[in-house]
């Protein structure tokens, strides 16, 4: 807590010199013109000290927060009848474009200190971020998405959003909240050769994450970039222990082993891995004339399956031998085909419910692995464990096994430059090698290492509740449960109530390894032009975004929320928040140069417009403008705080 409280503070001091040096800016650049400056104030409220030096009254304020410098004529409160452009070496006293230097080196001070800092950070050899936050190797991709069914997949690469170059992670996010209509995404097919990289171009509209606990979060099907699962010890060196009762204790996992393969697809993810983990299919090995290939095949509750008499009593018989007879039939699990005793497939079977054949035979399939089985398919192994007959199919797909491969090289686990970072990913992963055990998976000559790759041992995922079980933590997890409950059932909204429903259930009832992985560390240090035009090119994007609606303003963070930001930076490094003190840099100067009359720019937009007319505005007039425009920010300023609160507190 107290650390915690250190960093805020540290955040807090960080931002209030970003206004210190606004403010110093346009202090110098007025006494360069020869304005009378009135008060340099270091903080605001009453002063607690305060001096004076060449006329200035320096002061200190009880909030040493931010600051301001106030020139004579600015504010003419002594007498109210006197125009603030008779006031002598007053702001309005001299020429207007005397007056748009002043205003303009307040917001030219931040633009180059921004740079200054991308300038030391890139001296200093950047910043490291994990592969997941730079690659632009797709994670994840929503099956029920309009992506999806374009076919683009996980290990696919992203090139560009509508015609803006990825740079990055929220890249992903970025693109699905601020696009309008259709979004266009250019990139690369995978492929197991790196010259073999073909280009797509498809175009998707964004809709409602299924994960996300906000209605109004869209994406455009991307679910998460790639990254590397890699078990080893705590970046420190420490021990990282596989969590009690994790189900690949004594699977033969090994420090420094990297998840690559789980039931017949190439993991490019986390989130893919836990898809492949919860979608309860059985991994088969099949033969089809003489050759012997792998298919993912969903595993059904009887109950859903609209079953002919006679299939009916063979299962029951399947039952029988299968030793399951202490539980119910329409429990059971089985696969949507019916199969001869020796496991050969005769049909599909037909379901009660059409969303259920859609769920076993959906209109995309992921891959090959998931394409539908042919009648005279047979089925010689379940999960990598060989079976001879249509009971002992019927016994094994009951519970799930997952057949895990892991690369075991030390070399392909080094830092990485962001640059090679992508390229590296294709070229430490040899297909040719993968397949020399994939191929030999549910057969008698089973092949469970080839040069890198290793088999583990197969393994059952559990839920979460069934990790570490005792009577106490039963006890708190209900107790936990039920507040999580009362509180989605104090949301007024029915949408919304039912989408946290919907994902607490998913939360809970998930399938899980007990893997604590890492990702792969990239060496991330763009140089500082590149660093700076970015977070411009960003600004741009979301006020275009803003103006048009694609964005709404309540993602917009204030105040509270960019202390958050720099404070989270701070606790990961100081690298980290002196880059989010560069950015947010580049936005006081960007957005303080808006031609709004409260900011900067409105002020410089107000001296041209005096400068090409050559009439000087009535003070009255320039009264009734700012005010207005005061208003509105102060409005803006609660309302984006409101949300940061809102975020803070998971409201």
């Amino acid at each position: 807590m107290i650390v915690s409280l250190f960093y805020v503070i540290l955040a807090i001091l960080g931002l209030s010199f970003l206004i210190f040096i606004h403010e110093l800016g346009h202090y110098w650049m007025a006494r360069r013109v020869g304005m009378k400056v009135d008060t340099f104030s270091i903080g605001f409220g009453k002063p607690i000290f305060s001096w004076l030096r060449d006329g200035v009254k320096w002061q200190i304020g009880w909030l040493p927060f931010g600051g301001y410098v106030k020139i004579a004529g600015m504010e003419n409160e002594s007498d109210p009848t006197i125009s603030p452009y008779d006031i002598p070496d007053g702001f309005y006293g001299k020429t207007p474009w005397q007056r748009i230097k002043v205003a303009f080196m307040g917001p030219f001070t931040n633009l180059v200190f921004a740079f200054l800092l991308f300038g030391l950070l890139w001296s200093l050899g950047g910043r490291d971020k994990n592969f997941a936050e730079v690659t632009s190797k797709i994670g994840w991709v929503d099956p029920k998405s309009e992506l999806f069914a374009t076919g683009i997949r996980p290990g696919d690469e992203v090139a560009s959003y509508d015609g803006h170059t990825f740079k990055g992670l929220k890249d992903h996010v970025y693109a699905a909240i601020t696009g309008v209509g259709d979004v266009t995404i250019q990139g690369y097919k995978a492929s197991k050769n790196e010259s073999e990289k073909k280009p797509f171009e498809v175009n998707v509209k964004g809709y409602q994450n299924p994960f996300a606990s906000k209605k109004g979060f869209n994406t455009l099907g991307i679910l998460a970039p790639a990254n590397y699962i890699i078990y080893d010890r705590m970046p420190n060196g420490a021990e990282n222990p596989l969590p009690e009762g994790s189900p690949l204790i004594n699977s033969g996992l090994q420090y420094g082993d990297r998840l690559v393969w789980a039931d017949g697809e190439v993991i490019y993810s986390s989130a893919q891995l836990e898809s492949i983990l919860n979608d309860h299919k059985a991994l088969l090995t099949i033969q089809r004339d003489d050759n012997l290939f792998l298919a993912r095949v969903a595993r059904l509750s009887i109950s859903e399956l609209k079953l002919d008499p006679q299939f009916k009593e063979e299962l029951i018989d399947w039952q029988f031998e299968a030793d399951l007879k202490s539980t119910k039939i329409q429990q059971l699990l089985a696969l949507p085909y019916n199969l001869t005793n020796d496991g050969v497939v005769e049909n599909p079977l037909k379901f009660i419910d059409k969303d259920y054949e859609t769920e076993a035979f959906p209109t995309h399939s992921f891959d090959a692995f998931d394409e539908p089985l042919k009648v005279g398919d047979k089925i010689v192994a379940v999960d990598g464990t060989p079976v001879t007959k249509a009971s002992e199919i019927f016994k094994v797909i009951q519970s799930h096994k997952v057949n895990i491969i892991v690369q075991r090289n030390p070399s392909t686990l080094q830092k990485d430059s962001w640059k090679q970072a992508d390229f590296d990913f294709d070229r430490n992963f040899k297909f040719s090698e993968l397949q020399k055990i994939t191929q030999t998976i549910g057969t008698n000559k089973i092949i469970t290492s080839a040069n890198d790759f290793h088999l583990l041992k197969s393994v059952s995922p559990k839920t979460v509740a069934d990790f570490e079980r005792t009577p106490e933590k039963d006890a708190l997890r209900v107790t936990d449960l039920l507040a999580k409950q009362k509180e989605i059932d104090s949301i007024q909204d029915p949408e919304k109530r039912a989408l946290q429903n919907q994902l607490l259930k998913q939360y809970e009832n998930r399938l899980l390894l007990g893997l604590p992985h890492q990702d792969l560390r990239v060496s991330y240090n763009p140089p500082p032009l590149e660093m700076f035009f970015n977070v411009v090119e960003e600004i741009w994007r979301t006020l275009g975004s803003l103006l048009t609606g694609a964005m709404s303003a309540e993602w917009l963070s204030g105040p509270v929320g960019i202390v958050q930001v720099v404070h989270n930076n701070w606790m990961i490094g100081i690298k980290e928040a002196l880059y989010w003190i560069a950015a947010i840099s580049v936005n006081l100067g960007m957005l303080n140069l808006l031609p709004i009359p409260v900011l900067d720019g409105g002020t410089i937009l107000l001296s041209f417009i005096e400068m090409i007319t050559r009439k000087r505005a009535n003070p009255k007039v320039l009264e009734w403008v700012v005010l207005p425009f005061a208003a509105l920010l102060v409005m803006f300023f609660i309302f984006v705080t409101y949300h940061d609160i809102a975020r803070i507190f998971g409201k």
